[in-house]
């Protein structure tokens, strides 16, 4: 892979560099959500996102994750609206916005005269913090500098055979670059564990990546089902270790560099599992009610693109960062062309290789990182989902190798 390959990005000033420039629009409980949508309808621009957080009570995971997605490098401003009796620390927050560099405004429901009157503020606040990104500075950004995400939804029979292993050749030339890399699912990589570990840049980060599989492990059985859905064998996949490795596949073959959970930043260029199921005992329901809710907090990790596979077939996209949509059926590719960025089913029926398919999912991160709207993007998908969870923060052998690339 060419190191000098690079595109325009954004600088911010923690140093980060963002491939979109969009303004959020974020609601902190559910009742400034309607609010909050009305503004970005009315501001009818492509680069407005709604984000938010529907809880009323206090959740120190909420906080985090809704820090990390308005500071996001993918993000030049944020406006966040409260209705003013909700336990979100809006005023932490919009200092902590502030404290990024980027231009942030909040506005209080309670206080600024109701649902009209917040929306007609909310727009004018739009365009003023649109007009303050606009002038965020420009620089060549490198391959080395990417992060990218990945997670599979809607899996059938195929996606283990095509998509996912496709997604983890271009992961590998990723990883080649120096770029950063980060996949998920720990409550779909059960049975898998020992494989990881044997991956893992030192025995004590191997030992780690048991625990968490474990933990997802003991998660889903207090719960009582697990992390497969009647789509998944209505489309062939036949146990749950079938599903697991098909999710596997997705991480190539470069060696693991360390275990995160979300809204930690990877330190240094490499491979990294992301642990999305909560610390303690199960409490918080299902741990990722819908795909998007993984999504999310693969980019509160700092993911610019997220390269989404799917099987059965999915339409979502995200708010913040770009999702890629590689299709592993070719059947489904057939019905929702409209919807996918890479037919992955051209290695079923002998058109590709896995290879080749993985090169050009790698082009497709090259091109969207250099400006190219994805089909999700394209489509005005812009998914967001946040509920509650609770995680202890990483111990030093999760990550134990920091690394200047």
């Amino acid at each position: 892979m060419n190191a000098a390959i690079n595109f325009p990005a954004w600088l911010r000033a923690d140093g980060r560099k963002g491939i979109r420039n969009v303004i959020v629009v974020a609601y902190l409980v559910e009742c400034a959500h309607h609010v909050a949508r009305r503004i970005v309808n009315q501001a009818d621009n492509i680069d407005v996102h709604l984000i938010g957080f529907p809880g009323c009570y206090p959740n120190q995971y909420a906080y985090e994750m809704m820090r990390a997605v308005c500071t996001h490098p993918n993000v030049g401003g944020a406006l966040l609206i409260s209705l003013g009796c909700e336990s979100m620390n809006r005023e932490k927050l919009l200092n902590d916005i502030h404290s990024s560099g980027r231009p942030a405004e909040l506005l209080v429901i309670q206080e600024a005269g109701g649902t009209k009157s917040t929306i007609k503020s909310g727009v004018d606040a739009v365009a003023r913090l649109q007009a303050q990104a606009a002038h965020a500075e420009r620089v060549p950004m490198y391959l080395h500098e990417l992060i990218v995400g990945t997670i599979c939804g809607g899996s059938d029979g195929t996606s283990g055979i095509t998509a996912n292993p496709a997604v983890g050749r271009c992961f590998d030339a990723l990883v080649a670059a120096n770029a950063t890399c980060i996949f998920e699912e720990t409550g779909e990589l059960i049975g898998c564990e020992t494989i990881m570990a044997e991956r893992a840049i030192t025995p004590a980060l191997g030992m780690e990546i048991e625990a968490c599989v474990a933990k997802a492990e003991h998660y889903y059985r207090v719960m009582g089902f697990g992390s497969f859905a009647p789509g998944n064998a209505d489309g062939g996949l036949t146990t749950l270790e079938e599903k697991s490795m098909g999710a596997y596949s997705k991480s190539g073959s470069s060696p693991i560099s360390g275990l995160i959970k979300p809204g930690d930043i990877p330190p240094a260029a490499g491979l990294y599992l992301l642990d999305v199921v909560p610390d303690g005992e199960p409490r918080f329901g299902f741990p990722n009610i819908s795909d998007n809710a993984e999504i999310i907090e693969l980019i509160a990790c700092g993911s610019h693109v997220i390269l989404f596979t799917t099987g059965r077939g999915s339409v979502v996209g995200s708010a913040i960062s770009p999702v890629i949509k590689v299709c592993a059926n070719p059947e489904t590719y057939r019905r929702l062309a409209e919807d996918m960025d890479v037919n992955a089913g051209r290695i079923l029926e002998g058109e590709a290789t896995l290879d080749e398919v993985g090169k050009e999912i790698l082009h497709h991160v090259i091109d969207v990182a250099a400006g190219k709207r994805s089909v999700s993007e394209d489509l005005g998908h812009q998914e967001f989902i946040l509920t509650y969870k609770a995680f202890e923060p990483i111990g030093p052998s999760c990550l134990p190798v920091r690394q200047i690339a």
